[in-house]
């Protein structure tokens, strides 16, 4: 990809220190965040998806900008009015916006996954921003109107959340980032992690991932180390399935396939084994982690609409997590969300598939067209890797003849 390393062993994109693009991306947030409060609120109209606004950032400095150590560059942010409001559906106001990404300075995380992406994360674990490829730029625009309409109807998703979109102009260089909902708070120590696909086709974490620190393992892998899967009770099983089936409705109505589903396993009872064992620097190191402020942003909250009401309280031992438990009984705390949903399906796709097909089974290639590849998603998550805890009949009932009525719980 785009992304390298320097003499002074500095990581870049597109030739760009890290440094650089980090301060530029701060100034740039400040100085649109702030021109965006002096604009009336109102209703979103659709040419709102479609304005890119610009500002030309010269390192002496202008009336408009101020002065800075990098080199000049523009930043530009699309659809600034579109954005503001899934940032208010979400509950971000702007001076929290403006607070977590730019009081502080930003952390590069070092697993930055396949892409080549630069990833950062804000130092409040609120919002991760992504560098992100010319034509997924390009798709995130085209999706807008279309994005907004389902957010209307439901908040509560595992699909990404994009709360900004802009574009860093340096050196010649267009570099385009997105601004996204944090999954895994980095206070909570994550034992496992995949990335789900519900295909098996070369479908295992290659040698050099399994020897990161954090390394993400996949669906081969997933049925290999957890084949009995992973038990919920039957509310957080049955919203968590219904959640998953309306999300890839909307993909498939988007024609995107080959996402993934991100499945980050803290184990409760692990981790007090390692504290108790006091080779866990985790804690110490890290702190109680902060709630998450926008809403909706953590698992638990992504998929409880009706069972919220129902009464299923978030305590704070959950940490946002969703709680699970493995085949031994051990209890966890499960972080997932839905990610690479910039794929659409196109020509190139459609043409690896047939290459695929030809040269191996055509129902295990993870890249398909997308109501097969929804189909499949689905099946695979709610019926290998999340299973509802069985409900033990109880006694009573059972001594009656006819069959056993399991009581709920």
């Amino acid at each position: 990809g785009h992304r390298g390393v320097d003499s002074t062993g500095e990581t870049t994109y597109k030739k760009t220190t890290s440094s650089a693009l980090k301060g530029a991306i701060q100034l740039g947030i400040t100085h649109t965040v702030g021109s965006l409060s002096t604009k009336p609120e109102r209703d979103v109209l659709m040419q709102d998806f479609y304005v890119v606004e610009s500002i030309f950032f010269p390192s002496e400095g202008s009336n408009l900008t101020p002065a800075h150590h990098y080199n000049d560059f523009r930043f530009k942010t699309y659809a600034p009015v579109a954005f503001r409001y899934f940032r208010e559906l979400f509950g971000i106001r702007p001076d929290d916006y403006l607070y977590s990404l730019c009081n502080d300075p930003l952390i590069e995380l070092s697993n930055s996954g396949a892409s080549g992406s630069l990833f950062y994360v804000s130092s409040d674990d609120e919002f991760i921003i992504k560098t992100v490829q010319h034509k997924e730029a390009e798709f995130l625009q085209k999706l807008l109107p279309g994005y907004y309409m389902n957010l209307n109807q439901n908040p509560r998703t595992l699909l990404p959340k994009f709360y900004g979109l802009y574009c860093v102009q340096a050196g010649g260089k267009n570099i385009r980032i997105v601004v996204m909902n944090n999954l895994l708070p980095r206070s909570v120590r994550m034992h496992l992690k995949y990335d789900l696909k519900g295909s098996t086709y070369k479908r295992r974490a290659s040698q050099k991932e399994r020897e990161k620190v954090f390394p993400t393992f996949k669906d081969l892998d997933f049925m290999q180390d957890v084949p009995d899967g992973l038990f919920l009770d039957s509310d957080m099983y049955n919203a968590l399935c219904k959640t998953l089936q309306r999300d890839c409705l909307v993909l498939q109505s988007f024609k995107i396939m080959d996402y993934s589903l991100l499945v980050a396993i803290h184990n409760l009872d692990q981790a007090q084994r390692e504290r108790a064992a006091g080779n866990s620097g985790w804690d110490r190191e890290r702190g109680r982690p902060a709630a998450q402020r926008a809403l909706y942003s953590t698992a638990m909250e992504s998929i409880q609409g009706e069972a919220r009401r129902g009464g299923t309280i978030e305590t704070d031992d959950q940490m946002g997590g969703i709680p699970a438990r493995n085949s031994r009984g051990e209890r966890l705390l499960l972080y997932i969300g839905i990610i690479d949903v910039l794929q659409s399906y196109r020509f190139v796709k459609k043409l690896e598939h047939s290459w695929k097909a030809l040269v191996h089974d055509g129902d295990t290639v993870s890249v398909h067209r997308p109501s097969f590849y929804a189909e499949r998603f689905q099946r695979f998550m709610c019926h290998t890797v999340f299973r509802k805890i069985p409900l033990k009949p109880s006694p009573s009932k059972k001594s009656r003849s006819g069959p056993a009525v399991p009581r709920r719980s």
